[in-house]
Formats: C-alpha cells, sequence, structure tokens
C-alpha cells in the first residue's frame, strides 16, 4: 500500500481543493415551493488520495446546517468511495461511484429512506459535475418506489475569491 501512484481518479478529485461559495436549491416535498438557501464548503487533501470538504449553510426554515464530505478513489475496486454526513440528520450516506467517459460527472449512489414513504428504503444519487476549474455542480435525485428519479436537490457552487 505505501507504494500505491495517484492515477487519473485520484486527480479529478483535486479538483475540487478549494474555497467555495454555493447557492442550493431543494424540493422540500410535493406541492412544495422550491428552497433557495447560500452556503460555504472548504474541500483539501488529504494526501494525494482523498478530499475532505465540510460546508456550512442557511437550513429551511432558519439557522445554519454544517457538512462533512470524503470522497477517495478505490484502485482494488476501480470505483469512487466516500460518506456524506449533515449536523441536520443522523444517518451517515455511504458512496460508490463512477467518472462518466468524458471525465466531467462523478455519480455517487447511495441508500437512505424514502423521503414520501416511511419504512422504506430508496436508491440514491449525488451526481457532481465540473463544467470549469470555477464551478461544480451537484445534483441531488431519489429514485421512487415505481423506479421513477425525483430531483431532490441542485447547488451551484462558485470558487470563492
Amino acid at each position: 500500500m505505501m507504494d500505491e501512484k495517484a492515477t487519473a481518479e485520484h486527480r479529478w478529485l483535486q479538483r475540487l481543493v478549494g474555497e467555495w461559495t454555493s447557492e442550493v436549491q431543494c424540493i422540500m416535498g410535493p406541492d412544495q415551493p422550491t428552497m433557495t438557501m447560500r452556503g460555504r464548503e472548504s474541500i483539501r487533501p488529504l494526501g494525494e488520495f482523498w478530499v475532505i470538504g465540510t460546508g456550512e449553510g442557511e437550513m429551511p426554515g432558519g439557522g445554519t446546517g454544517h457538512t462533512v464530505i470524503t470522497l477517495g478513489y478505490d484502485v482494488a475496486k476501480g470505483r469512487f468511495t466516500g460518506n456524506f454526513v449533515g449536523s441536520m440528520m443522523t444517518m451517515m450516506w455511504l458512496y460508490d461511484g463512477e467518472l462518466d467517459a468524458g471525465g466531467t460527472v462523478l455519480t455517487l449512489d447511495s441508500e437512505g429512506p424514502d423521503m414520501g414513504t416511511p419504512g422504506r428504503t430508496a436508491h440514491y444519487q449525488d451526481i457532481i459535475e465540473l463544467p470549469s476549474p470555477d464551478e461544480r455542480i451537484m445534483r441531488s435525485r431519489m429514485q421512487d418506489a415505481e423506479g421513477h428519479w425525483q430531483q431532490v436537490m441542485t447547488a451551484r457552487y462558485r470558487r470563492a475569491g
């Protein structure tokens, strides 16, 4: 393990490193208006294999939420891996993902509670796109019981400074 070398996937993750401002649009439920919130995120490297992001932002109904995301690439599995936690939830989201052929979109799969059906588990995807060095977009979506994808959130990030 000590002789591991960074791959193209590790270098892709390093593109996330920096200070970011965000504007997040959340869909709180059917027949609910879209809410817009603002925040900040700081992503730092953990060596050349991992990145760790810490964020804070406005919460629906007031207050500030805090988040931590860890992302890496597991060479043995050939997959991106990581997790996400937030001060507003008790669940740790575990990620398993892959980069698209064009090298601009990372799709992270996870399982979590179905927001519309208590007791049901749903498939989620956090999709990170890097359209330019100073811009990124993250879309979160949930797959409903019928197999349809429902957009839950869109976050647009800009490099700060």
